[in-house]
C-alpha cells in the first residue's frame, strides 16, 4: 500500500529512474529495456491525433527513428487513417484501453472489457497482434495486471517521462526532463495529443537532434 500511495504523487514519475527499489516492487512491469548499446524507446500516449501524429511521424522520419504509440481505441476508430500511418511507417503500436481508463478507478471487469474493446478495434485494421500494453496514467490494479501477463501481454512503463502532458511545466523544461535522464535502454514518454503539443512541438524535434549528436539509435518496442 504505502508503494501505490508513493506513486500516487505525479513527481515519482521523474525520479522513478534512480528509483531501484519500486523497479524491484513492481518488476513484472518493463521499466526500461536494458542494453550494452546506445538505443533508446520512444513512445506515444493517446493518439492517433489529427495533425499532430501525422507532425510526430515526420519527425520520426526525418531523423530514421523509430517509436512505439500506445493508442487509445477511440480515437483509432475516428481515425484509422492516422493509424494506418503509424504502421506503413514501420513503427509499432500498444493497447492504450479504449477510453483512457484509469486502473485505480475502474473495477477489473470494467477495465478488462476497456482494453477488450481497444484490441478488437486494433484487429479490425491490422493483423499485428501487438502485446504490447500501457495503463493509462500508469496507473494499474494488481489483479488487472495479472490478468494482462495472463494474455501475454508486456506492461510497458518508462523510466524518462518528459512530461510534456503538465500544463505547469514550460517547453524547455520537458526538454531538460528528457535529455538529462536518457540512457542506454531507456523508455521514453511523450503524447501525441492536443494538450501535450506546445510543449511537444518544442522537446521532440530537440531530443531526436541531441539522440543523434550523441550516437543513440530510436528503436521501436516488440
Amino acid at each position: 500500500m504505502c508503494c501505490f500511495f508513493i506513486l500516487q504523487h505525479q513527481m515519482i514519475w521523474y525520479w522513478i529512474k534512480t528509483n531501484r527499489l519500486i523497479k524491484r516492487v513492481f518488476s513484472d512491469y518493463v521499466w526500461d529495456i536494458p542494453t550494452l548499446e546506445k538505443k533508446v524507446y520512444l513512445t506515444f500516449d493517446d493518439g492517433p491525433t489529427p495533425e499532430i501524429t501525422t507532425w510526430v511521424l515526420n519527425q520520426l522520419t526525418e531523423y530514421n527513428a523509430k517509436a512505439t504509440f500506445f493508442c487509445i481505441g477511440d480515437n483509432i476508430e475516428r481515425h484509422p487513417d492516422i493509424f494506418k500511418e503509424i504502421l506503413d511507417d514501420g513503427h509499432t503500436i500498444g493497447n492504450h484501453t479504449f477510453n483512457h481508463y484509469n486502473g485505480w478507478k475502474t473495477n477489473t471487469a470494467d477495465y478488462v472489457n476497456n482494453f477488450e474493446m481497444c484490441k478488437e478495434t486494433i484487429g479490425k485494421l491490422t493483423t499485428d497482434h501487438s502485446k504490447l500494453f500501457r495503463p493509462p496514467y500508469g496507473k494499474i490494479k494488481k489483479l488487472q495486471a495479472k490478468w494482462l501477463r495472463e494474455k501475454g501481454y508486456k506492461i510497458i512503463m518508462w523510466d524518462v517521462l518528459s512530461a510534456d502532458f503538465d500544463t505547469s511545466v514550460d517547453p524547455k523544461k520537458c526538454l531538460e526532463n528528457v535529455v538529462k535522464n536518457i540512457a542506454s535502454g531507456s523508455i521514453i514518454v511523450f503524447h501525441d495529443s492536443v494538450k501535450s503539443f506546445p510543449n511537444l512541438e518544442y522537446a521532440l524535434p530537440k531530443t531526436l537532434l541531441f539522440l543523434k549528436k550523441n550516437g543513440y539509435v530510436c528503436e521501436a518496442i516488440v
